[in-house]
């Protein structure tokens, strides 16, 4: 007996949505075409335009004109709309995202600490008691 949560449907879920995907399209290349979205978020042209609409509308970005091309510009502050992460800035979100390649910063190792190396000379050989001599 198949349910929402088996079969095939259950492998075809994602974590992040179509909105998600063209806010980040367009916070790495500000002057991308709705096409050149499109394609690389697998949506149709009608629908990344749709959405654009959806995130100018709620704030989420700006649109000018560049000549024959639009330019986008993602609000300042713009907050998640999600009760759950309300107070939240999409900048956060959007940073790690759009970091090289999409991939977040590599963390850099702790250096180690430079290894302690003691020079014994003849003042510090302990006399007959183990004590080292007063200086």
């Amino acid at each position: 007996m198949e349910n929402e949560h088996t079969g095939s449907r259950r492998n075809h879920w994602t974590f992040l949505t179509n909105h998600a995907r063209v806010l980040i399209a367009i916070a790495r290349d500000p002057g991308v075409r709705l096409r050149d979205i499109a394609a690389g978020c697998d949506l149709t042209e009608r629908t990344v335009q749709a959405i654009v609409t959806d995130l100018e509308t709620d704030g989420y970005l700006t649109r000018t004109r560049d000549g024959r091309r639009n330019r986008y510009a993602i609000a300042p502050g713009a907050r998640f709309r999600h009760p759950a992460e309300a107070g939240l800035e999409i900048a956060g979100l959007l940073a790690y995202l759009t970091g090289p390649h999409g991939t977040p910063p590599t963390p850099t190792p702790p250096t180690p600490a430079p290894p302690v190396t003691a020079t014994a000379t003849a003042d510090d050989a302990p006399h007959g008691d183990g004590a080292l001599p007063l200086l």
